[in-house]
């Protein structure tokens, strides 16, 4: 299966606001054609749609998840393709300007940074990099000399940068040492494809004990410090059950198995250490079961049945359950207490009401109190519960934006809190807070080696009007130079699914960009949680084009309000983000200048008709099931981007997908990009780059993720026609 290609030279015409649709594109570079089949024809609920380029989908794709060389020649040979022009196009013409910002991103990370030790009985444990390493060392220590600095004391546990020696892609997701200390679990991942080994070794030789493979990477240890419960994956990839592995046995004890595709599996502990909870879940119902943590009976009981709708979750605090949940029309979720032995809802006591508009985030118990963080107004805070007094007190914070998050590590009997706070001006830092006393202990300060002053950069938080009226929130860091006349340009980011919201932390990277003269602005679209879990309900299903045209009036909002104009501004999105980048420049192309979609969920249709993917029947209750759904079907069509692709004007796109990405698999972002320059061909250019080496999250390794940043950031500076993107040289950079 050859691929053609054309002599058409790449779009470099003028975009809505004079500046050039790419001014590095290169007349004389053809961008690969891929073959198309006309006859592709998919009947579906007695409707039929064409898929011109689903023979970019490998019937084997299992395997190729596990082992990418057995992709498909044809398929390779297309990719590849695919990334020789995006490189000679993109790439090799902004080479210098990456570099530049590659080594400005670099130099503001601390190489010999580590985290602040978290207690746990007589050890301290943490991580920490050594200078030029790409991945973490996790290690310990006397818990008496928890923050001293001495090197002496210090013991390796795991050494990252060597475990990862001859792999393209590395990945540790957790690592979890045994209740006496004497041993350390960690599930590691080479291939991007996110089946895990999960290793055993011993803490004081670090030699290796056992090993359990293709793992979900998710696991807990029993109080027995000899047992382990670990979540196994089913045929089609999906965490579908749990297991109880005791060391030294061939033969693993089933826990639980789930029997509805629909259902992710998770094994969790108490923080009391009494209990070990196994959850079920999708992304609107959840069910919860639990064991006692020492028992040798490993039956497990029902917390509730699972109820359509009804999202809840379980901690062990003052001798019972507290359960935050959206039962009985709590919609920003309550919390209730009930009885170990019997906690059916007729056995709930009500702790936390419903309050609408204050939606409970999290909860974190101790022996002796109980911290929650909430959401109002979009902000965060935390909330400290005494246990016997049932007395209140909030930890509020004064910026415009910030993002905050809590953690009692290992400790239960203490009144020791720790939480991080950072804003998109202000770096992170780490406090110890003494919930009875109120004392604050600064742990860390997020260090800029390059150097940061918070008084150079402006944060503002403002309301765009949807076209329904609703106030979508955007947060934007501008440097405090940049002229507020419509000249900047915007990098308007959005995700807007799943109820995630993203933070309005800092980040250092942002600043190559800021210092450059563009706004970085992060639209709260509905699909995410910023205005409560109402906001996530009205971005889903039947209201999930709420998600695209509140991100479009974020965009028109900044134009009218004079932070930028139309064509300036560079949309970003990832995943289900990289949705919302081709729904809105459907809804409006000329609005943006350019558009970068990463790991992009754009062939909807499909994959949400496929059931042998991973992660389709579990977002049924996200987007609807177009298999038995008419309503379903004709709404996710009306927005797919790969189907609604059409002659318009599109800005120029980068567009990026992983080889062994289980999530967004390779072929969407490569279908969109075929279809793209085949009914759209005056618009772009369209650049494809398949990292044929990792998955979902790109590349690994703490640097060399920064190319991938740099060569986005490069590209935005190019669209919006930056003198500095052309020749390489900063505008506010020295």
């Amino acid at each position: 299966m050859a691929q053609k290609s054309t002599n058409r030279p790449a779009r470099t015409g003028k975009g809505a606001g004079g500046t050039p649709r790419f001014p590095l594109a290169a007349a004389d570079l053809s961008p690969p054609q891929a073959r198309r089949d006309a006859h592709a024809v998919i009947e579906q609920l007695g409707r039929a749609r064409v898929d011109p380029y689903a023979w970019l989908k490998d019937d084997n794709w299992r395997e190729v998840m596990r082992e990418p060389s057995r992709l498909r020649a044809d398929i390779r040979t297309h990719l590849e393709a695919e990334n020789a022009y995006t490189h000679a196009s993109l790439e090799a013409p902004t080479a210098a300007l990456q570099d530049q910002l590659f080594e400005e991103m670099r130099g503001r990370i601390k190489e010999t940074d580590s985290s602040v030790p978290a207690i746990d009985g007589a050890w301290a444990y943490y991580r920490r990099f050594r200078e030029g390493g790409e991945y973490p060392l996790f290690c310990r220590r006397p818990a008496d000399q928890a923050f001293t600095g001495d090197a002496s004391v210090e013991q390796l546990l795991i050494d990252g940068d060597a475990l990862a020696k001859g792999c393209e892609y590395f990945d540790i997701r957790k690592v979890s040492h045994s209740p006496d200390h004497g041993r350390l679990a960690y599930a590691v991942d080479s291939k991007g494809s996110e089946f895990y080994t999960l290793n055993v070794i011993d803490c004081a030789t670090g030699a290796l004990i056992e090993s359990i493979n293709d793992t979900y990477g998710d696991f807990v240890w029993g109080e027995d410090s000899k047992s382990i419960f670990w979540v196994a994956r089913d045929e089609n990839a999906r965490p579908a059950a749990v297991f109880c592995h005791l060391l030294g046995m061939q033969v693993d004890e089933l826990i639980y198995r789930e029997a509805d595709p629909g259902f992710f599996i998770g094994v969790q502990k108490s923080q009391s250490g009494k209990f070990i909870f196994v959850t079920a879940n999708d992304h609107t119902t959840s069910e919860w079961r639990f064991l006692r943590a020492d028992a040798e009976d490993h039956t497990l009981m029902l917390i509730a049945e699972r109820e359509a709708g009804v999202d809840y979750s379980a901690v062990d605090f003052d001798d019972r359950f507290w359960i935050r949940t959206n039962r009985n029309g709590a919609v920003d979720f309550a919390i209730v207490s009930a009885p170990y032995d019997h906690p059916a809802e007729e056995n709930h006591r009500i702790e936390i009401p419903h309050r609408p508009g204050v939606l409970i985030l999290d909860v974190e118990p101790f022996a002796d109190f109980i911290v929650r963080m909430e959401r109002e107004n979009g902000l965060p805070r935390i909330v400290v519960r005494e246990r016997i007094s049932g007395a209140e007190h909030v930890i509020e914070f004064a910026e415009a934006a910030y993002a905050l998050g809590m953690s009692n590590g290992y400790l239960w009997d203490s009144p020791w809190l720790r939480f991080d706070y950072s804003s998109p001006t202000t770096p992170a830092t780490v406090f110890d807070y003494n919930m009875r006393t109120h004392e604050r202990v600064l742990r860390k300060t997020q260090q800029v080696p390059s150097g940061h002053n918070s008084g150079d950069y402006i944060v503002e938080r403002i309301d765009a009007p949807g076209d329904d009226g609703a106030l979508v929130p955007v947060t934007l860091l501008r440097h405090r130079t940049t002229p507020l006349d419509g000249t900047a340009p915007v990098l308007l980011y959005g995700y807007g699914s799943y109820g995630i919201t993203i933070p309005a932390d800092f980040r250092t990277a942002r600043l190559s960009l800021v210092d450059r003269g563009f706004i970085y602005a992060v639209a709260d679209v509905r699909g995410s949680m910023a205005k409560g879990y109402q906001w996530y309900l009205d971005g889903k299903l039947e209201k999930k084009t709420n998600t695209f045209e509140d991100f479009v009036a974020a965009g028109r909002h900044l134009v009218t309000q004079g932070y930028t104009s139309r064509g300036r501004i560079v949309a970003m999105g990832g995943s289900a983000g990289g949705l919302l980048m081709g729904v809105a420049v459907n809804l409006d192309p000329t609005l943006f200048g350019g558009i970068i979609a990463a790991v992009p969920f754009v062939d909807v249709l499909n994959t949400m008709s496929d059931e042998s993917l991973p992660l389709t029947p579990p977002e049924w209750p996200e987007w609807g099931n177009p298999l038995i759904d008419a309503d379903a079907y004709d709404r996710i069509l009306a927005y797919s981007p790969y189907d609604q692709v059409s002659l318009r004007a599109y800005p120029p796109m980068l567009i990026t997908g992983g080889l062994t990405d289980p999530r967004v698999t390779y072929w969407e972002p490569a279908k969109w990009t075929a279809r793209l320059r085949h009914e759209a061909p005056e618009g772009g250019p369209y650049f494809l780059k398949i990292n044929m080496e990792a998955g979902h999250g790109g590349v690994s390794g703490r640097f060399a993720s920064l190319r991938e940043t740099a060569l986005e950031f490069a590209f935005a500076l190019a669209c919006a026609g930056s003198q500095s993107a052309a020749e390489g040289v900063p505008s506010r950079v020295s």
